[in-house]
C-alpha cells in the first residue's frame, strides 16, 4: 500500500530519477561465488524491490503488508539444563545391574552358567525395547505420539526388572523361546498394572517394592506352578555349583549392590527426597550384608557361611527400605528393616522354598519369594507405617511434595499459601494419611492378585508342547541350547564326567566313588 502527495513533486533526486533506484537494486553479485538456494532468494529479493520501485515512483511513504517472524524465533536452549544430565548417570547404573548384575547371578549353575548369563541378555534386550512401546501407550502417549526420553528407557529398565526377576523362578527348566514369550506376556499385564496403580490408586512406592519386587515374584510364582516338575523335588544331578560358578555370581551380587541406591532413588523427587533413598538403601544393604554373614555361620551344621546366602541374602535389605526410602524414617528404622529382611529372607531359604516346592508345587529355583516377595511385603507394611506417621510438623511443607497426593485441591486456600513456600508445588487430592495408607494396601492386594493370575495364564501358554521345552535330564545344561567347549564335561571337576562320552562306565563309577 503507497500513499502519495500528487501536488509536491519529490525533492530527492533518487525518487525523481527512479532509474536509479532501480541500479541501486540490480546490483548482479558474483555468481560464482554463490549456491543455487542463494541464488534463488536473491532474485526473488530483486523482483520484490523492482515491483517496490515501480508502484511507488512518487511515493512518501511505503507500507509493506509482510508476514512476521517465526514464532520460534527465540527458542533458545539451554544444553546443561537438558533432563539427560539428571537421569543419565542412573539409567548407566541400572543398566550394569540389568545386564552385568543379574547376568552373573543368574550364572550360578555348574553346567548353566552360559544360559543364565545369554539368556538374561536375551531377555533384557528384547523387554526393554517392548517395554518402552507398552509403557509409552500407557504413560508417555500424547499428541498421537510416544515421546521417547531417557527417563523412558528408566522405566522400561524397571519392567525389565521384572521379568527378570520372574526369570529366576523358571531358571534351567525354559526354553529361550518360553522366556521370549513369557516377556512378552508378562511386560503388558505389568503395564496395565502399573498404569491402574499410578493412575487412579496413586500410591508412594519409589523403590518398587510393589510394583516390581511383588508383581514379579507372584508373577514368576503363577509360571513355576503351572511347570511343576515333580521329578526335581528330589533334585537334580546338574542342579549344583562349582567354584567357579559361585565366584561368578557373587561378582554378580557385588554390581546389583554396589548400584541399588541408584535404582532405588532413580525416580524420587530431585532434591531431600532423593538424598534419603540413596542414605536409608546404603544402610538397608550394608545391615542386611552383616546379618547374613552372621546368620549364614550360625544356621550352618559346621559353622561355615554358604555361598548362596552370600549371593541373595546380603540383598534384601535393599528390598525392604523401598517402600519408605524417601521418606522421613531414621537412619536406625533402615537399619532394622535391613536386619529383618535379612532374616526373613535366609529362614525362607533355609525352611520355606523346600516346603513350597513339596506341598505347594511352587519349584523355586532362585528363592525369588524370598528375596523378592516376603521382603517385598516386609517393605509395603514400612511404607504404611510411615505414611501414618507423617506429619507436616516433621517434614514441614514438603510433606506435600513427598505425598504428593495429600497436598490440597486446586481452589483449597492452603494450597495458595503452600505455593508461596514452594512455588513448583501442585495440586493433589486432599487425602489424609489413614486414607493414603488404605489406597497402599490395596495397591499391595491387587497387584498380587494380578500377577498371580497372569502367572499361572503365562504358564498355561509356557505348557503348549510347540516351544521347545527341555526335557527332564536336559534341565540345567547349556548343552541343549549352546554349541559348549571342548572342556565342557570336565572343567568342573569330577562329579560332571557322568555326563561326558569321553569316559566310560567302569571310569565314571570309579571317580564318583573316590570323589
Amino acid at each position: 500500500m503507497t500513499w502519495t502527495d500528487n501536488t509536491e513533486k519529490p525533492n530527492n533526486p533518487a525518487v525523481a530519477n527512479p532509474e536509479s533506484i532501480k541500479d541501486m537494486f540490480n546490483m548482479k553479485p558474483e555468481w560464482e561465488n554463490l549456491n543455487h538456494s542463494n541464488v534463488r532468494r536473491m532474485h526473488h529479493a530483486q523482483k520484490l524491490n523492482e515491483v517496490i520501485v515501480k508502484k511507488s515512483q512518487e511515493a512518501k511513504l511505503v507500507l509493506l503488508n509482510m508476514p512476521g517472524p517465526p514464532k520460534n524465533c527465540t527458542n533458545q536452549t539451554r544444553p546443561m539444563e537438558n533432563s539427560l544430565y539428571q537421569n543419565y548417570p542412573f539409567f548407566a547404573d541400572i543398566q550394569v545391574m540389568i545386564f552385568l548384575g543379574f547376568g552373573c547371578l543368574l550364572a550360578f549353575f555348574r553346567r548353566y552358567g552360559f544360559g543364565g548369563m545369554v539368556f538374561n541378555f536375551l531377555i533384557a534386550t528384547f523387554t526393554i525395547q517392548w517395554a518402552i512401546l507398552v509403557q509409552g501407550f500407557f504413560q508417555f502417549y500424547y499428541d498421537g505420539k510416544i515421546h521417547l526420553g531417557v527417563l523412558n528407557l528408566i522405566h522400561a529398565e524397571f519392567a525389565c526388572a521384572v521379568v527378570l526377576i520372574s526369570f529366576g523362578a523358571v531358571l534351567g527348566k525354559t526354553s529361550p523361546v518360553q522366556l521370549l514369550i513369557m516377556a512378552l506376556l508378562e511386560i503388558p499385564v505389568f503395564g496395565v498394572t502399573e498404569w491402574a496403580v499410578v493412575k487412579y490408586l496413586k500410591i508412594n512406592d519409589a523403590g518398587g517394592s510393589i510394583l516390581i519386587h511383588i508383581f514379579a515374584c507372584y508373577f514368576g510364582l503363577g509360571v513355576t506352578f503351572v511347570l511343576y516338575r515333580p521329578s526335581l523335588n528330589e533334585g537334580h544331578p546338574k542342579e549344583s555349583t562349582s567354584y567357579q560358578s559361585d565366584l561368578l555370581s557373587v561378582m554378580g551380587t557385588l554390581f546389583l549392590w554396589v548400584f541399588w541406591p541408584s535404582f532405588n532413588s532413580a525416580l524420587t523427587f530431585k532434591g531431600d527426597d532423593q538424598h534419603r533413598a540413596v542414605l536409608h538403601t546404603f544402610i538397608g544393604l550394608s545391615a542386611s550384608t552383616i546379618t547374613a554373614f552372621a546368620l549364614s555361620s550360625m544356621l550352618s551344621k559346621n559353622g561355615k557361611i554358604s555361598m548362596a546366602d552370600v549371593q541373595n541374602v546380603t540383598l534384601a535389605g535393599g528390598v525392604t527400605v523401598g517402600a519408605s526410602v524417601d521418606m522421613m524414617i531414621s537412619p536406625a528404622a533402615a537399619y532394622v528393616l535391613g536386619i529383618l529382611g535379612c532374616i526373613v529372607c535366609m529362614l525362607g531359604y533355609k525352611y520355606l522354598s523346600p516346603f513350597l516346592a513339596r506341598r505347594l508345587r511352587l519349584q523355586d529355583q532362585c528363592g525369588i519369594h524370598n528375596l523378592h516377595g516376603l521382603t517385598g511385603l516386609i517393605s509395603s507394611l514400612a511404607g504404611i507405617c510411615a505414611i501414618l506417621l507423617a506429619t507436616e510438623e516433621t517434614y514441614g511443607p514438603s510433606l506435600y511434595q513427598t505425598f504428593s497426593h495429600r497436598a490440597p485441591p486446586e481452589g483449597d486456600p492452603l494450597l495458595a499459601e503452600l505455593q508461596e513456600l514452594i512455588p513448583d508445588l501442585e495440586a493433589g487430592l486432599g487425602r489424609t494419611a489413614r486414607e493414603q495408607a488404605l489406597f497402599q494396601v490395596a495397591a499391595v492386594f491387587g497387584t498380587i492378585a494380578v500377577a498371580a493370575v497372569g502367572g499361572l495364564l503365562t504358564g498355561v501358554v509356557l505348557k503348549l508342547p510347540y516351544l521347545a521345552s527341555p526335557s527332564n535330564d536336559k534341565c540345567f545344561d547349556d548343552e541343549l541350547f549352546f554349541n559348549v567347549p571342548p572342556d565342557y564335561n570336565c572343567v568342573n571337576g569330577p562329579q560332571d564326567v557322568a555326563y561326558g562320552p569321553m569316559f566310560s562306565e567302569t571310569q565314571t563309577k570309579l571317580m564318583l566313588t573316590e570323589e
